[in-house]
C-alpha cells in the first residue's frame, strides 16, 4: 500500500532546525546591560569597575533566564544525570582529585605565558592581568566544590581534564592523546581571547558611556558614532561574558575546540599581537585613506544615510554575538545556533564586519590622488575579506562533524536568504562544495 501523496504546501514545509540556544537568553541579557548603562550615562560611571559591572548586568540576567526558563540543566548535553542519586564520593574523589590538579596545572601554564608574553604587561592588556590576578585565588578556592559536587552527578566524569590529570600524575597509560590534546585547545582558546576581551572592555565602555547627550543629538553623524560604538560595547560585553562561563550545568561548556592548524592561523592573524591588519601590517589598507565623513563632507543627506546604513551594519554584527547568549566563543563547539542572524547567514558576523570595513573606508578612495595607492588598498581589503572566508570555511569543517551543524548547514543552502543570493550570483563549478556529474 504506497502513502498518500503530500499535497504542495506539506512538500514545502522545511523546518528550521531547532537552535541550541534560545532567542530570550540573549535579550534579557542585552536588556539588563542597557539598563546598567543608561543608570551609568546619568550618573557618568565612565570607569573600569562600571565596564566590569556591565559584564554582570547582562550576564546574571541571562544565568536565571538559562536555568529558570530554558532550564537548560536538564538538556542531555550537560552529562549530568539530575534524576539518579550522587555517586558516593569515596567514588569520585579520586576522579575530582585529578581533574582539580589538572585545572591548577593548566591555569598555571596560562598565568606563566601571561608572564613570558610581555605584551600582556602593556596597555591595554594590563587591565586584564589585573582582574584574572584578582580572580585567580577564588577561582582556586571554588574549583574544589564545584569540581566534587559536579563529579558525583556526571554520567561520565572522566572528561579532557581528567585525562590530563592522568598524565601530569604519571599514569599516560591511563589518559588518551586525544582527549588531552582537545582540553589543552580549549583552555587555549580561553586563555587567549579572555585575555584580549577584558582588555578592550572598558575602553568600549567609555566611548558608550563618556559623549555627551548634547553632543550626540546635535547632528546625525554624531549620532551614528555613537551608536556604532555601542553596538561594539554591546558585542564585547556579551562576548566577554559567553568567555566566562563555560560550565556544563549551564550546557555553555565547550563541546570541542577546532583541531585544524589553518582554523588556529585564520583566527589569529585578526588579533592583536599577530594581526596583520594594523596599522604597518602586510593587511593594512589605510595607506592614504580617510573616513567616510571625509569623502561625504558637504553632503548631509548622505552622510546621514551612510552613518545609518554604518550603524545598521554594526547592530548586525552585535545582534550576531548577542544571539549567543552565554556561548560565544572563537575556535569551539559550543551548540549550533540557527535562530536570529543565522536564519540568514551561517556568518552573519564575519559578513557584516567586512562590508562595515568596505563601506566605512571606501578604499578605492585615496586622499593622495595616487591611483595606485587607491587600487593596493582595495586589494589589500579584499585580502582581509578573503581571511575572513578562510575562517569560515575553517570553522565549517570543524562544526561539520557534529550532524546537527550538517543539518543546519543543509537548510541553510535550501532556505536562508543569504546563501540562496550567493548561490545565483556564483557559477555552480565555483562554489566551494561543488562535484561535477559523473559522466554518462
Amino acid at each position: 500500500m504506497t502513502a498518500p501523496a503530500k499535497t504542495a504546501p506539506e512538500a514545502r514545509y522545511d523546518p528550521r532546525p531547532a537552535s541550541a540556544v534560545s532567542t530570550g537568553v540573549g535579550l534579557v541579557g542585552l536588556g539588563g546591560l542597557i539598563a546598567w548603562t543608561c543608570v551609568a550615562r546619568i550618573y557618568g560611571m565612565e570607569g573600569p569597575l562600571a565596564a566590569l559591572t556591565a559584564l554582570l548586568a547582562c550576564a546574571v540576567p541571562m544565568i536565571l533566564w538559562s536555568l529558570l526558563v530554558d532550564r537548560v540543566h536538564r538538556n542531555p548535553s550537560t552529562g549530568i544525570n539530575w534524576d539518579a542519586p550522587p555517586r558516593p564520593l569515596k567514588e569520585s574523589l579520586d576522579i575530582s582529585v585529578a581533574k582539580i590538579a589538572a585545572l591548577w596545572a593548566i591555569w598555571a601554564l596560562i598565568g606563566g605565558l601571561y608572564c613570558i608574553a610581555r605584551w600582556y604587561w602593556q596597555e591595554p592588556w594590563i587591565f586584564a592581568m589585573r582582574v584574572l590576578g584578582l580572580a585567580a585565588i577564588p577561582m582556586l578556592v571554588l574549583s574544589i566544590p564545584y569540581v566534587i559536587w559536579l563529579d558525583r552527578r556526571l554520567v561520565e566524569p572522566r572528561d579532557g581534564a581528567w585525562h590530563f590529570g592522568q598524565w601530569l600524575i604519571g599514569r599516560p597509560a591511563n589518559a588518551d592523546p586525544a582527549m588531552v590534546q582537545d582540553f589543552l585547545r580549549a583552555w587555549a582558546v580561553k586563555g587567549f581571547f579572555l585575555a584580549f576581551m577584558i582588555s578592550i572592555v572598558p575602553g568600549n565602555w567609555i566611548e558608550t558611556v563618556r559623549p555627551d547627550s548634547a553632543w550626540i543629538t546635535e547632528n546625525p553623524v554624531n549620532l551614528a558614532r555613537w551608536l556604532i560604538s555601542v553596538m561594539f560595547m554591546i558585542d564585547v560585553s556579551i562576548a566577554t561574558v559567553g568567555y566566562v562561563l563555560t560550565f556544563r550545568p549551564l550546557d555553555s561548556h565547550i563541546r570541542s575546540a577546532n583541531p585544524y592548524a589553518a582554523g588556529w592561523v585564520a583566527a589569529l592573524i585578526c588579533y592583536p599581537p599577530f594581526i596583520l591588519m594594523n596599522p604597518g601590517g602586510p593587511l593594512d589598507y589605510h595607506q592614504g585613506t580617510a573616513e567616510w565623513i571625509y569623502w561625504l563632507a558637504g553632503e548631509p543627506l548622505l552622510m546621514a544615510l551612510m552613518g545609518l546604513w554604518l550603524a545598521f551594519l554594526t547592530a548586525i554584527y552585535a545582534w550576531a554575538t548577542v544571539a549567543f547568549g552565554i556561548r560565544f566563543s572563537n575556535l569551539t563547539h559550543r551548540g549550533v545556533l540557527t535562530h536570529g542572524p543565522y536564519a540568514w547567514s551561517k556568518h552573519p558576523a564575519y559578513l557584516s564586519k567586512n562590508l562595515f570595513w568596505w563601506f566605512a573606508t571606501l578604499p578605492f578612495l585615496a586622499t593622495t590622488d595616487n591611483v595606485v595607492d587607491a587600487i593596493r588598498n582595495t586589494a589589500v581589503l579584499g585580502l582581509v575579506s578573503g581571511v575572513y572566508y578562510w575562517r569560515a570555511r575553517t570553522e565549517e569543517r570543524h562544526l561539520m562533524a557534529d550532524p546537527a551543524y550538517r543539518d543546519y548547514a543543509a537548510w541553510m543552502e535550501r532556505n536562508g536568504p543569504i546563501p540562496r543570493l550567493i548561490n545565483r550570483l556564483i557559477p555552480r563549478s565555483l562554489r566551494p562544495n561543488y562535484q561535477p556529474a559523473a559522466a554518462e
